[in-house]
């Protein structure tokens, strides 16, 4: 392994962290499609755009270091909780079921163990590998 992929597999998360970040992971995901109901959003517009997030993925054709900024970015929580707050002080439900929508894609993706990812590559993440290499 390189050192840029040690460095990679040493800030992973293991055990019981891990285990705990993905339950985390599912409990936004379940929360979000809950308040999401709530909010009376449009199940067609949730499923059309629940995986939009992954076209972040992308960024990888310009390399990882790209690929891994452009995925990270569609991927935290900042963004879409920033864009619940705008929807709560607007108001806007449409910038509220959006936040809901890319929050439950967070949460769905860290439940499944995709995590944030490294420069590494794409395998490389902060909840720990994934793909073939990953064993």
């Amino acid at each position: 392994m390189s050192e840029t992929t040690d460095t990679a597999a040493a800030g992973a998360a293991t055990g019981g962290v891990r285990a705990l970040l993905r339950l985390e992971g599912a409990a936004l995901a379940l929360a979000c499609t809950v308040f999401y109901s709530y909010f009376e959003g449009s199940w067609a517009m949730f499923a059309l755009l629940l995986l939009a997030p992954d076209m972040s993925f992308l960024g990888y054709l310009g390399g990882p270091r790209v690929g891994a900024a452009t995925y990270n970015v569609a991927h935290a929580a900042i963004l879409p909780m920033l864009l619940g707050i705008v929807g709560m002080a607007m108001p806007s439900a449409l910038a509220m079921h959006l936040a809901l929508i890319w929050s439950a894609h967070i949460g769905l993706d860290r439940a499944l163990g995709y995590g944030l990812k490294y420069d590494a590559g794409f395998g490389f993440t902060h909840l720990g590998r994934i793909g073939k290499a990953a064993g």
